[in-house]
């Protein structure tokens, strides 16, 4: 049981730790993309920013579940299976984008205005703007939708398991579920709560050091 355990977790922190990592990656910028189009931004585009949210909208109200099954003809053309570790990071990776992308571009609306009126007087170019004003102020509620980010992806890592995904969710439906070992499911549950009040405490750390 231990080694099953052990073996389920790790599997667990691969796919939540890469899919996290990406999506922060290309999530930010799509963040940043909807936050200088939208109405009042620096870059304000109504058609590039209705396009953009309408897609992002689209893509997350689709539950979890069904968009790891439409994803699996991707998922096979990028890891070559649809099952396993590699093909669960994928759809995860998609959900934690989008999740990542609206809670950044919240963020980053929240700056103050008159920090940015401050740097175009200036004549500060856009991406000077957004390295220097808009990334930096709006840091500590990144970081806080990162913490958010990650959770969600525990939660979805989880229901990986339903399609073969691996991991502590893929263990919890083997084994706990369908042969009906509750002490299993027990000590999962009690892994995945942990897992998640760890991400949490560390999250909010690191936002109260880059809090000004």
């Amino acid at each position: 049981m231990v080694n099953l355990l052990m073996t389920s977790f790790f599997e667990t922190l691969q796919m939540v730790g890469i899919s996290s990592l990406l999506s922060v990656l290309l999530g930010l910028p799509l963040a940043v993309w909807l936050a200088i189009t939208t109405k009042g931004g620096i870059k304000e585009n109504a058609c590039a920013y209705g396009l953009s949210s309408l897609l992002v909208n689209a893509a997350r109200s689709i539950p979890y579940i069904i968009l790891m099954i439409l994803m699996m003809p991707l998922t096979r053309l990028l890891v070559g299976s649809t099952i396993g570790v590699g093909a669960a990071t994928v759809p995860l990776t998609l959900a934690g984008i989008l999740l990542f992308a609206r809670l950044a571009e919240d963020a980053l609306k929240q700056i103050d205005q008159g920090l940015i009126e401050v740097g175009l007087a200036s004549g500060a170019t856009t991406s000077q703007i957004i390295k220097s004003i808009l990334l930096p102020e709006a840091l500590p509620s990144i970081m806080s939708s990162t913490t958010t980010v990650i959770i969600n992806l525990i939660g979805f890592s989880a229901m990986a398991g339903a399609v073969g995904g691996g991991g502590l969710g893929d263990l919890a439906i083997r084994y706990g579920y369908q042969r009906y070992e509750l002490e299993l499911l027990f000590y999962i549950v009690v892994i995945l709560i942990a897992l998640v009040q760890l991400v949490q405490m560390l999250g909010n750390y690191l936002v109260k050091k880059v809090t000004k």
